[in-house]
């Protein structure tokens, strides 16, 4: 085992297997090395699953600021949609991927009500 009690949720070691090798190195070229992935990416999950702010994340997965840290630099660099792709690609080769079910796009996820509209503070003309 990898050191911690797994929690409900948490990556399996075959869930792990299949992602370790699609992950950047653990020790960055310059500065200090990064703390365990695995860990951080279920601190990650955590937060998807829940859907609590991250300043709420329970202490077992790291400090909340580099988990998040993480997961918006790893947005950015476009590593999640490699990791999505490749995925779907073996799962493609196994036959085991019906396009017409698992297939996802940002165009079916619903924003908070709040989330439309204008800019704030953009006063409206009246009649």
């Amino acid at each position: 085992m990898w050191g911690v009690l797994m929690n409900r949720g948490d990556l399996s070691n075959e869930q792990w297997e299949k992602l370790k090798s699609l992950l950047p190195p653990t020790k960055p070229r310059t500065g200090k090395p990064n703390n365990d992935h695995r860990t951080v990416i279920n601190g990650i999950l955590w937060i998807l699953r829940t859907g609590a702010p991250w300043r709420d994340m329970p202490e077992r997965y790291g400090k909340w600021e580099s988990i998040a840290t993480r997961f918006y630099r790893w947005q950015k660099a476009g590593i999640w949609n490699q990791i999505l792709g490749h995925l779907q690609a073996i799962a493609d080769q196994k036959d085991n991927l019906d396009w017409q079910v698992h297939y996802v796009d940002g165009t079916v996820v619903r924003a908070h009500q709040h989330a439309a509209g204008g800019k704030k503070g953009v006063k409206k003309k009246r009649n």
